[in-house]
């Protein structure tokens, strides 16, 4: 005898199944804001009571960890810059000239004025030699002796300043000597000094040069002893390079790399009336820097706050129509894993998740889901990218019928 109970029970699950298969219903989730420690990061001015006192036209500090203005005035306007000129042609030259090279001093180099290495026509000397020529005592003539050798004239090595600087992302600036003399169309912003001297301070010979008070150069087999230029090298805590500057046109310059704990600077100030206020505004600025801001590490804070999340909401999200129905979440890497931060902000900012709670197979491995937003602030610095970690197909008919067959009683 047939079971008529059964057979219609049999019948509905079919009908079910067959809805299933030719539904394209998805879902979308919903976003969640998490609380955890502040990060700022933005270059807003302060107060007057505690923004640093400055006399120069222009002054910046940059965090060298995640690559932001901590503090600036006038920061990107274009201005002369005189010998700071110097960070990007040494740059030049350590990656295009070989170190052990011997250069022949022209008559062109020779007669370069201004601060001198103290070179003469026919003189030989090392590219290495030079370098530290050029970023020690800030020689002129020793600029324009490594630009024709590297770049055949001054103004072939001129054009691969500029090339390198937009390498770099410096579309503020333009170059016209090596050596930072004032000439028409010669220029950058503080900012984007900042960006070159910290590239110039991941080369290590670089980071050796100008972090040297003494050195003794070879010319013609002959030695001679020269000293840095910068004033703060082996004055200051923490201070190790990098560069000095003067003409009449870009008045007294000075940037300047200093460390002290996990917080590593550069600070660049530009267009002073005096050496003491080159000086003073420097210092005003590190000084600064090390009294409002500390380091904290906002890759393991963002961390935390996603596995915590993970743990909440992953099993919630549902695979339509999915060889299985859960799924394995993973976060793109933070660009900025350490940060500086304002001491006054240590205590507020957030994470937002946004994110699809219910998705339609099939599910590609790497597949976009949702997004974490770090909001400093009120601003928003980074967006992280949630993605599947692994590849979840879509149920053929097969699956179903062993679905059904699971279910019979």
């Amino acid at each position: 005898m047939i079971n008529i109970k059964n057979k219609t029970y049999k019948i509905f699950v079919i009908l079910i199944l067959s809805l299933l298969l030719n539904s394209n219903i998805i879902c979308y989730a919903t976003a969640e804001n998490i609380e955890t420690k502040s990060v700022e990061t933005s270059a807003e001015q302060d107060s007057e009571n505690n923004a640093p006192e400055l006399n120069a036209k222009i002054g910046l500090i940059f965090d060298r960890n995640s690559k932001t203005v901590l503090y600036e005035k006038n920061g990107y306007k274009q201005v002369p810059m005189a010998s700071t000129t110097k960070i990007l042609t040494a740059i030049v030259v350590l990656e295009n000239a070989n170190l052990k090279d011997v250069v022949t001093v022209d008559k062109k180099a020779a007669g370069t004025g201004g601060s001198r290495l103290g070179l003469s026509i026919n003189d030989k000397i090392s590219v290495h030699d030079l370098l530290y020529g050029l970023l020690l005592c800030s020689g002129n003539d020793a600029a324009v002796a490594l630009a024709i050798h590297v770049g055949g004239s001054v103004e072939g090595f001129a054009e691969m300043m500029n090339k390198k600087a937009f390498e770099l992302g410096c579309k503020n600036s333009h170059f016209v000597t090596p050596h930072g003399l004032d000439r028409k169309g010669h220029y950058t912003t503080a900012y984007e000094l900042a960006c070159m001297a910290d590239y110039a301070l991941q080369i290590p010979k670089f980071k050796e040069i100008v972090g040297t008070l003494k050195y003794t150069v070879t010319i013609n087999g002959k030695s001679k002893i020269i000293t840095n230029t910068n004033e703060l090298l082996g004055n200051l805590d923490g201070v190790y390079g990098i560069k000095t500057g003067f003409t009449n046109g870009a008045n007294r310059c000075l940037v300047t790399a200093c460390k002290r704990g996990e917080l590593d600077i550069i600070t660049v100030v530009l267009g002073a009336d005096t050496k003491k206020i080159r000086t003073t505004d420097s210092i005003n600025l590190i000084e600064y820097a090390y009294k409002n801001y500390q380091v904290i590490n906002l890759e393991e804070i963002v961390l935390e706050k996603f596995e915590n999340w993970k743990q909440l909401n992953e099993s919630r999200i549902y695979i339509n129509k999915g060889e299985k129905n859960n799924i394995e979440l993973g976060l793109q890497e933070i660009k900025n894993k350490t940060i500086a931060v304002k001491s006054t902000q240590i205590d507020s900012t957030d994470i937002e998740i946004n994110n699809l709670y219910y998705l339609e197979a099939p599910v590609s491995k790497n597949q976009t889901i949702g997004s974490l937003k770090i909001n400093i602030d009120g601003k928003t610095i980074d967006t992280l990218t949630i993605y599947s970690r692994e590849e979840i197909q879509k149920k053929d008919i097969k699956d179903y019928f062993m679905d059904f067959l699971a279910i019979l009683p």
